[in-house]
């Protein structure tokens, strides 16, 4: 074996590491190239979305179906270049076509090696020694299992995709399409009667949890952005997040405790949590956010204009909960504020809470 088919086999071996890091291991961050390649697409994307103006928004939601296309084609181009490598050397002497000369170029080898990749044989050139055939063979088998793994890992993706977007409208849907936890929260308690929030409350755990962890075992979903705002994670968990903060920090204790220390107001806030964090990990920082003086005011004036509408709505208020209010908002909303742009939109798309002027507003929207 030359020292060229030796970095060919190695080639061949480190996209094989890849693809079963990716594809059957399924867990973020562990791919050997995947993970750099996709975050290198992503990049170029952003920064065509910056100078695409109003069509921002366009250009970043094809991201997603183009890093699953390049994604394909840089594996399947790995591969075709080891096994091209390795099969140079051979072009004329074991590897041979029907007739005529034989080239010994690379493009050439290229040529073979895709063709061995998903037909054996390669097409015009044939192999004649046992260790090309057998080389034949495997490349064969590699290009089969490569492609049935991939298409059936590219099902389980949109599928997954499916399943967070329909939890995003869920949320959408019980804000009545104000992004407001507030409202979710008077809805989910009408005329102050906690009979059911419990329950609905704890059918959104169960798709949560499914989401989080689909992030976690196919991370080229993080890359799927829509147009509308309503489907980001970066929205659906601040609306989540924000709705246990009102509930831990605004309710009477005495009214709805149970509803208050219930198993699905923990859930919905560590799995919130924990799906912000594992999309976090997943994109370098470009600033570090924190908390201020001002998102302190605006998680105050929040604050009134959501108790007001919940008063208004027949629930009973705690006193004295705007300071715990922005104390419970700033364990997590710098984690919101530093994964929404990583995920390509504003965080003005995200935070849609109405100040305390905004009551007209907030009436028509609850109306």
């Amino acid at each position: 074996m030359t020292l060229e088919q030796a970095v060919g086999a190695a080639l061949v071996l480190l996209f094989l590491a890849d693809i079963f890091l990716t594809v059957l291991y399924a867990r973020a961050g562990t791919g050997l190239l995947a993970p750099y390649w996709n975050r290198a697409v992503w990049a170029v994307f952003r920064m065509a979305a910056r100078l695409a103006g109003r069509w921002r928004g366009a250009v970043l939601s094809i991201g997603g179906p183009f890093i699953v296309v390049a994604l394909i084609v840089f594996w399947a181009a790995g591969l075709t270049v080891g096994a091209a490598l390795v099969i140079r050397p051979e072009l004329g002497t074991t590897i041979r076509p029907t007739s005529g000369d034989t080239p010994t170029d690379f493009v050439t080898a290229l040529l073979v090696a895709g063709n061995s990749l998903s037909i054996v044989g390669g097409g015009n050139y044939a192999p004649h020694s046992t260790g090309t055939r057998l080389l034949f063979l495997v490349n064969s088998l590699i290009g089969a299992s490569v492609l049935s793994l991939v298409l059936s890992y590219l099902v389980q993706v949109y599928a997954a995709l499916r399943e967070r977007n329909a939890l995003a409208l869920t949320i959408d849907l019980m804000t009545d399409g104000t992004g407001n936890a507030a409202v979710m929260l008077a809805r989910l308690m009408p005329g102050g009667d906690p009979g059911n929030a419990t329950s609905q409350l704890g059918n959104l755990v169960g798709p949560l949890a499914a989401t989080k962890e689909a992030h976690h075992f196919y991370p080229l979903l993080f890359y799927f952005r829509f147009e509308e705002p309503a489907y980001a994670v970066s929205r659906f968990c601040f609306v989540l997040l924000d709705l246990v903060s009102l509930i831990e920090t605004a309710l009477d204790r005495e009214r709805y405790g149970a509803l208050v220390d219930s198993a699905p107001v923990a859930s919905l806030k560590r799995g919130a949590r924990l799906l912000l964090e594992t999309t976090d990990r997943r994109f370098e920082r470009t600033a570090t956010a924190t908390a201020d003086a001002v998102s302190d005011r605006r998680s105050n004036e929040s604050y009134v204009a959501a108790t007001a509408l919940l008063e208004r709505s027949g629930i009973s208020v705690r006193p004295g909960g705007p300071e715990h209010y922005a104390a419970v908002r700033r364990e997590w909303e710098p984690l919101s504020r530093r994964t929404t742009p990583a995920l390509g939109y504003e965080f003005e798309e995200v935070d849609r809470r109405p100040p305390s002027t905004g009551r007209d507003a907030e009436d028509r929207a609850f109306r």
